[in-house]
């Protein structure tokens, strides 16, 4: 079994989440964007999750601006994501990868978007 693929794409209005175990959707969740989330929620949902499944998360961030993502906390000033013990994050910007996708902001995009990140 492998471990349980967060993908996530903060824009600046929401945060959209899609939590995938082997090929089963865990969790779909649309969330306040990261501007209005108290600064330490990212973390500590990743963390919750990770304990939750007993076993650390590999998380995709799908950013087309820097802002969304460090604003989450959750990489550098450089685009590196942060990594602990419950979550290693790797920031994609989905422009620069591979073909366009066909649904732009809905869940298919991030399940295609996280096989991307974790590859």
């Amino acid at each position: 079994m492998h471990d349980p693929i967060l993908t996530l794409r903060p824009t600046m209005s929401e945060t959209r989440l899609l939590l995938t175990l082997d090929d089963d959707e865990c969790l779909r969740a649309i969330l306040p964007g990261p501007t209005q989330a108290h600064p330490l929620a990212a973390h500590t949902l990743l963390e919750g999750l990770a304990l939750w499944f007993q076993r650390p998360l590999s998380v995709v961030s799908c950013v087309a601006d820097e802002d969304s993502t460090s604003a989450l906390g959750l990489s550098d000033g450089f685009g590196f994501g942060k990594r602990t013990l419950h979550y290693e994050v790797r920031v994609l910007d989905p422009r620069r990868r591979g073909r366009r996708l066909a649904v732009a902001g809905g869940f298919r995009e991030l399940r295609q978007l996280g096989l991307r990140g974790v590859r």
